[in-house]
């Protein structure tokens, strides 16, 4: 079974999602059978490099709520976070465009590296505050989980693997796909949002019974 999870590192609910799905794969009996492709997706493909606001002024000036009501939103994030097992740091982490991220990604999934970069990047955005917009501490992350840090660079420098972000996304709409986290088990079942263990479990079955 082949299971495809369209996320942005950018997007905290992503990371809450993959944790409550790997805990389902986990207890899902034919998990070795089970082949998890990371597919990228980007919540804002025009985000700056450079963002100013911190994630409370963000999330209020995108919602039109006051800042208040953003920390408290984020509280409650965090505390959902933590039930997983998951420490988010949101007062101090860094907002940046993704699209390097997912490129450096695409070169990962061809050394066999996908799955602990996808891990790496989204601890490093919402435990570790790092800038995933900054190229040297993207080569150091690719360093860190067995990739070249020279390559990792000249990937970067370019424009290596913008066409393989693109129809990630492309096949996103193509699918229906409006919001991330979104698993798609075998093109044949979708689960959107950080859903429960259970869900993730009873989809898991659902799609291995109809193969």
């Amino acid at each position: 079974m082949k299971v495809e999870i369209w996320s942005d590192y950018a997007c905290p609910f992503c990371y809450i999602g993959k944790r409550r799905f790997e805990e389902a794969l986990e207890q899902f009996p034919d998990r070795d059978q089970v082949e998890v492709v990371y597919r990228s997706f980007e919540l804002d493909p025009t985000a700056p490099l450079r963002v100013e606001q911190d994630i409370h002024d963000m999330l209020a000036s995108k919602y039109g709520m006051p800042r208040e009501q953003a920390i408290a939103t984020n509280h409650n994030v965090t505390a959902q976070a933590k039930s997983v097992g998951l420490e988010y740091n949101l007062d101090t982490m860094i907002l940046t465009n993704t699209l390097d991220a997912h490129r450096l990604t695409h070169l990962a999934a061809e050394q066999v590296l996908a799955k602990e970069l996808n891990e790496r990047l989204l601890r490093a955005y919402f435990t570790d505050s790092l800038n995933l917009g900054d190229h040297e501490v993207l080569a150091d992350l690719a360093e860190e989980v067995g990739m070249n840090r020279t390559k990792a660079l000249e990937v970067l420098a370019s424009n290596q693997y913008t066409e393989a972000v693109r129809a990630d996304e492309q096949e996103a709409g193509q699918l229906g796909i409006q919001g991330v986290p979104f698993f798609v088990m075998d093109r044949a079942y979708g689960v959107s949002g950080a859903q429960s263990l259970e869900v993730f479990l009873d989809a898991l079955h659902k799609a291995a019974a109809s193969e």
